[in-house]
C-alpha cells in the first residue's frame, strides 16, 4: 500500500508517524507547495537568534495521552509555564477571562456587568449565533464591553452572522465567581489552558521537528511540489505534480479544503459552495522596544478598534531564548481579509500605525524607542464560521468522502482546531483506516 498526503504540516506529519510501522505500508509520500514543511507549526527567526511563531502557540490538550505525547517527543526541550494573560481595557490591565476581575472597572460599569448578569433575560434562550451566546451566557454588560468589540475585531464579521460551534463548548461562569471578581477577590473562572507548555527554545517549530525525527525511511517528505491534477480509478489515485506523477491506494488532504475544486474534477455546485468558505488572513508583526514592560505576562488582548492589532504578546515571559537584554520583544496580530482596508495598507503604513498604537497604550515610552519592526503575511490564519460554515463544509465533506479521500487539519477539515486537537484527528484517522490505537 502506498499513501500520498498533501500538504506538509503538523496534521500530515503526526498521521504519518501513527501509521509508518504498519507492515502493509510500503510508502508514505509526503508533498509540501513551500521550499519547508511545517504549516502553522514553523517557526521564523527575529534578530538573527529568536524563534517566533505564526501566533503565539503553547501546548496543551484536554487528551492526556496527545499532551503526553508532545511533552514525551519534545524529551528536555519543554518547559511548563501558568497563564497569565490581560486584557488591555480603559488603560487598564484586566486580568484574563474577563469576568475574573471585574473590580477594576468604573463603578457605573461594575453594575452594569452584574445587573445583566444575574438579571439576565437572555439566560434562557438557546443561542443560535454568537452574539446570542455572549448575551445568554455572560449577559448584556460583558457581552457590550469586552466580548463583542473584541470577537469583531479579531474575526473582522459580526457575532450576529457567526454561529456558536467554536464558543458553545465555553462553561457558564458559576454565579458567585462572578460577584466576586466584582468585589476584588480573585477568581480563576474559565481555567482552560491555565497551566501549558512551551519549547525552552527554537519556537513551536521544535514540536514539529521532533516528530519528523521520529519518521522512518518509509516516509518522504517532498517540497516544492505544484500539484495541477487529482485523477482516480477504481482502486488507486494519480497525483500529477511538477515533480512527477505519483500513485497511490490512499489518499489523505491537509490542505485548505476551498482549493481541492482546482485539482480535482468537481461539479459546479461544489466550485460555488467552495468559493463560499470563509477565512481571515494575518500579519504577524514582531517588534523590539528599549526598556522592560507590562510586567512577567505573556498576550494582551486588546479590543479597542482603533488599536491596529487584536493581541501582543511578550515573548520574554518564555524565558533567555526569547529575549534581548533590556529589550521587550514584542509579538502583535492583525486580522484581515482579501481586499479589506487593512490588506490594501502598505507595510510602511502598516508599521507606522504599530509604533503610534504601542506608544498610545504605554507599551513603549517614545516612538524612537522602537528599535525594529518585521512583518509576515499569512494567507490562511482563522476558519470563520459563519452560519453557512456547517452546511457548506460538510456537503464538500460529503461529495470528495465518496470519492474516496480523507481530510484531515485545520484546513484540511476546515475547522478552527488547535495544534493538540489535529494530532488527535490525526490518531482518529489512523484508527480508523487501520484499527491502531494511539500507544
Amino acid at each position: 500500500m502506498q499513501i500520498i498526503i498533501l500538504g506538509a504540516g503538523i496534521s500530515a506529519i503526526s498521521f504519518a508517524y501513527f501509521v509508518q510501522n504498519i507492515k502493509k505500508i510500503k510508502k508514505i509520500y509526503i508533498l509540501e507547495k513551500d521550499k519547508k514543511p511545517g504549516g502553522l507549526l514553523r517557526s521564523f527567526k527575529f534578530l538573527n537568534n529568536i524563534s517566533y511563531d505564526v501566533g503565539p502557540h503553547i501546548i496543551f490538550s484536554k487528551y492526556k495521552e496527545i499532551l503526553d505525547l508532545n511533552k514525551n517527543i519534545l524529551g528536555e526541550n519543554v518547559e511548563q509555564f501558568r497563564r497569565s494573560n490581560k486584557i488591555l481595557y480603559d488603560k487598564k490591565f484586566i486580568k484574563y477571562p474577563f469576568e475574573n476581575e471585574l473590580s477594576k472597572l468604573k463603578k457605573s460599569e461594575i453594575r452594569y456587568c452584574i445587573n445583566s448578569f444575574i438579571n439576565n433575560p437572555y439566560e434562557k434562550i438557546k443561542p443560535e449565533n454568537m452574539k446570542q451566546f455572549f448575551l445568554s451566557f455572560f449577559g448584556q454588560g460583558i457581552t457590550d464591553l469586552y466580548l463583542e468589540p473584541y470577537n469583531k475585531k479579531i474575526w473582522k464579521f459580526d457575532p450576529s452572522f457567526l454561529d456558536t460551534q467554536m464558543v458553545e463548548r465555553i462553561p457558564r461562569p458559576p454565579k458567585e465567581d462572578i460577584l466576586k471578581s466584582a468585589k476584588g477577590k480573585k477568581t480563576e473562572g474559565y481555567k482552560h489552558q491555565l497551566f501549558f507548555y512551551y519549547p525552552k527554545k527554537g519556537g513551536i517549530q521544535s514540536l514539529f521537528d521532533s516528530y519528523v525525527k521520529e519518521l522512518n525511511n518509509k516516509v518522504e517528505i517532498i517540497n516544492n511540489v505544484k500539484i495541477k491534477k487529482i485523477l482516480k480509478n477504481k482502486k488507486k489515485f494519480f497525483v500529477k505534480s511538477n515533480i512527477k506523477k505519483l500513485s497511490c491506494d490512499k489518499l489523505i488532504s491537509t490542505i485548505p479544503l476551498n482549493e481541492i475544486y482546482n485539482i480535482y474534477n468537481s461539479p459546479k455546485k461544489i466550485k460555488e459552495i467552495s468559493k463560499d468558505l470563509k477565512f481571515n488572513s494575518i500579519y504577524i508583526c514582531m517588534i523590539l522596544v528599549k526598556g522592560d514592560f507590562v510586567g512577567n505576562n505573556f498576550a494582551f488582548m486588546v479590543p479597542e478598534k482603533n488599536i491596529i492589532f487584536h493581541r501582543i504578546s511578550k515573548l520574554n515571559f518564555f524565558g533567555k531564548n526569547y529575549s534581548v537584554k533590556n529589550h521587550t520583544v514584542f509579538q502583535a496580530e492583525i486580522t484581515f481579509r482579501h481586499n479589506d482596508s487593512i490588506d490594501k495598507l502598505p507595510i510602511s503604513k502598516i508599521k507606522e500605525k504599530i509604533k503610534a498604537d504601542l506608544v498610545k497604550i504605554k507599551f513603549a515610552n517614545k516612538i524612537k524607542d522602537i528599535k525594529n519592526i518585521e512583518i509576515k503575511k499569512f494567507k490562511y490564519a482563522y476558519v470563520i464560521y459563519d452560519l453557512n460554515h456547517r452546511k457548506n463544509v460538510d456537503n464538500l465533506l460529503k461529495f470528495y468522502m465518496k470519492k474516496g479521500l480523507n481530510f484531515i487539519g485545520r484546513w484540511g477539515s476546515w475547522e478552527y482546531m488547535n495544534s493538540d486537537q489535529v494530532i488527535y484527528q490525526s490518531s482518529q484517522l489512523a484508527k480508523k483506516i487501520f484499527n491502531i490505537r494511539l500507544k
